[in-house]
């Protein structure tokens, strides 16, 4: 896709959305179950749409909200359920329908208080937190965000008793039965209305930031970031992480710096994406235009979207970090700086993530796990501590607690910027500075994702390849090693195909959105490397689609 003239820069007027028509859409529009388009679609991190497409409605939320119901009284979960938001314009509309659903059903429903934001990973700890106390009356979550997209969509995921996303049985019931209920026209919904949800009995108020914040110092070693007195630099990018930057700050005496403290509904703070369009998305050069520019500013930056489960981290020596030469130093530190933590926990990684971190994770004698994309797929290992760290290539990670148990099991984009900070100020050089020593150790790796044409057909097809379907014994000029329908660390489907040689891999999964199959690829060897690998990725699956 050709790079928009607009990327990198304040977003125009006209690209702005109006709240107001968005908030009217999500009433007013009512989606027609017979169209795909319109339906409830759980994708690797829950339901996504626009109330401007019927794709993201009260209609929806209602049905979501009735099947989550039905299920935790089937799971016999008795314990409360954790709900957050971020900063998107349907988000607090969204909030509203569902709590007259939990009220009627007579959930236990905790809220943020003051009609408040709060992010994906304080959820995913205070379910967790509360499930320690409380094993015999289970809570669960569900937080309202379509993480870094764009200003005109919603999002509506459910993280069971496990704190991190729901596994793909569970996110099919709940997308199942929601089916079941749109088709019925909603009338299996049971609910009230909002004035009477917001006074039930089961309805609470609390914040959540002192629980959190206060939790913070049992995973990050804030005394050297104190003592250094490094300038930190941080920009939410209007998102829920906003509120609790300045208590982090004021609780751990932190020299830092919220570079923007707004928070808009249209986003018009931002700088355009390569796309044209605003996206919060904390690891684009061009949608962190803004906290690049002032990277001199700060021994150390970084940003997170509006849910705040990613991160973006900014250097002096290096500016934007790639997210996955961030995870393979984040990896390296912590492994040489946990010493609480199991030598036979496992690094998780997401099977497109960056072989660097392999080799990290070699060359200190860990255990790799390599799993589908998602974080559904990471969350169990950092549950019961078999994992130590997970992290993914789109800039999500967690790890363990400093006395190695469980943290959260969500991604966790402010507690990777705070590691950052810990990294900086423990060794004295900033995470890009550290990533160059890895690469005069290990090599310099060249990664890129591609996108390329597909059809609904082909992308069946792609989704369901097995190994013998590629015909192709080597790749860019290398034997190939290995052809992977299935990720090695858990034996789950990858939902396409990865092949690998000594210096390289490639892997091909289909849009969930889009006519589109994206490639990831990697080199070891050289960017004229990379380029080979791409262009004859594509032709090994158009091969192997055509044979399939």
């Amino acid at each position: 896709m050709a790079l928009s003239p607009l990327a990198g820069k304040p977003a125009p007027q006209n690209l702005l959305i109006d709240p107001a028509a968005l908030e009217r859409a999500y009433f007013e529009i009512k989606p027609d179950a017979r169209n795909p388009a319109q339906r409830v679609a759980f994708g690797t991190s829950g339901h996504r749409g626009s109330p401007f497409d019927g794709s993201f409605n009260a209609a929806h939320i209602f049905a979501i909200t009735q099947a989550i119901c039905e299920y935790r009284k089937r799971q016999n979960y008795a314990g409360p359920l954790f709900m957050g938001k971020d900063t998107h314009a349907v988000s607090a509309p969204a909030e509203r329908t569902a709590l007259q659903v939990l009220a009627a059903h007579g959930v236990e429903t905790i809220i943020q208080r003051d009609d408040g934001f709060a992010p994906t990973p304080v959820i995913s700890r205070a379910i967790l937190a509360w499930n320690r106390e409380h094993p015999n009356a289970l809570a669960d979550g569900i937080v309202i965000t379509p993480s870094h997209n764009p200003p005109r969509d919603g999002g509506f995921k459910y993280n069971p008793p496990e704190g991190g996303p729901a596994d793909s049985a569970t996110t099919q019931w709940i997308q199942d039965r929601a089916n079941e209920i749109l088709r019925g026209g909603n009338a299996a919904v049971k609910r009230v209305a909002y004035a009477s949800a917001r006074r039930a009995p089961t309805t609470h108020v609390q914040d959540y930031v002192p629980g959190y914040v206060n939790d913070l110092a049992n995973v990050i070693d804030f005394e050297p970031i104190r003592a250094s007195g490094i300038q930190i630099g941080v920009d939410p990018l209007g998102g829920a992480a906003l509120g609790y930057w300045q208590p982090i700050a004021a609780q751990y005496g932190l020299n830092l710096t919220v570079t923007n403290p707004r928070v808009d509904a249209t986003f018009s703070f931002m700088t355009v994406d390569h796309d044209g369009k605003i996206r919060m998305d904390c690891s684009s050069p061009y949608a962190m235009a803004g906290l690049v520019g002032l990277k001199s500013d700060f021994d150390i930056a970084w940003g997170n979207d509006p849910d705040a489960d990613r991160h973006g981290i900014v250097t002096r020596s290096h500016g934007l970090l790639n997210p996955n030469h961030y995870l393979a130093v984040a990896i390296e530190y912590l492994l040489t700086h946990r010493p609480q933590w199991r030598a036979t926990a496992g690094v998780g990684k997401t099977l497109v993530s960056s072989s660097m971190i392999d080799r990290v994770v070699g060359a200190l004698q860990r255990k790799l796990v390599e799993v589908p994309v998602g974080f559904k797929y990471l969350a169990p290992g950092l549950f019961d501590s078999s994992f130590c760290f997970g992290g993914e290539e789109s800039a999500g990670a967690s790890f363990l607690r400093r006395d190695g148990t469980v943290w959260t099991t969500d991604k966790d984009g402010l507690l990777l910027g705070l590691l950052a900070a810990e990294i900086t100020a423990v060794t004295g050089r900033d995470p890009g500075e550290r990533y160059q020593s890895l690469t005069a150790r290990f090599g310099a790796p060249y990664y890129t994702r591609q996108d390329a044409p597909a059809n609904a057909a082909q992308k069946a097809k792609l989704a369901k390849l097995a190994p013998e379907d590629v015909t192709a014994t080597e790749l860019a000029g290398e034997k190939i090693l290995a052809k992977l329908t299935r990720a090695p660390g858990d034996n789950e489907p990858i939902g396409g195909l990865k092949v690998t040689t000594a210096n390289g891999w490639f892997a091909a999964r289909p849009s969930g959105t889009e006519d589109i199959y994206k490639i990831y690829a990697e080199s070891f060897t050289s960017a004229q490397h990379l380029q080979a690998l791409v262009a004859q990725a594509q032709d090994i699956v158009t091969r192997a689609l055509d044979g399939a």
